[in-house]
């Protein structure tokens, strides 16, 4: 009815490797955030590590590596992709988030 079903092999492409990385990258707990507004699927995963993301190549530079691919790939599918820092029950973090339209 919302258009999402087009979008599904994505947004678990983008959902999994949001989630990986702060689960890989962050210290403590992690947590996956879904939303839809206004024709808009927006992904976020939030962990407990304040230090922004670290910028990500693009999937050309990466060649054939094994790891590094989660943000390329984020930033490669995604509408729209950030970070924003959070406070989270007294605890500092950030939400590494992106966006995808409904076609």
């Amino acid at each position: 009815m919302h258009g999402l079903i087009g979008l599904a092999d994505t947004a678990e492409l983008l959902a999994t490797e949001l989630v990986a990385n702060a689960v890989l990258h962050a210290k403590g707990p992690a947590a996956l955030r879904v939303g839809w507004s206004a024709g808009v699927l927006r992904l976020g995963a939030w962990d407990a590590d304040p230090e922004p993301p670290e910028p990500p190549r693009s999937l050309a530079e990466l060649g054939d590596a094994e790891d590094g691919r989660g943000l390329a790939l984020v930033r490669a599918c995604a509408d729209q992709w950030g970070w924003q820092p959070l406070s989270r029950n007294g605890s500092q973090g950030k939400l590494v988030w992106c966006e995808l339209a409904a076609a």
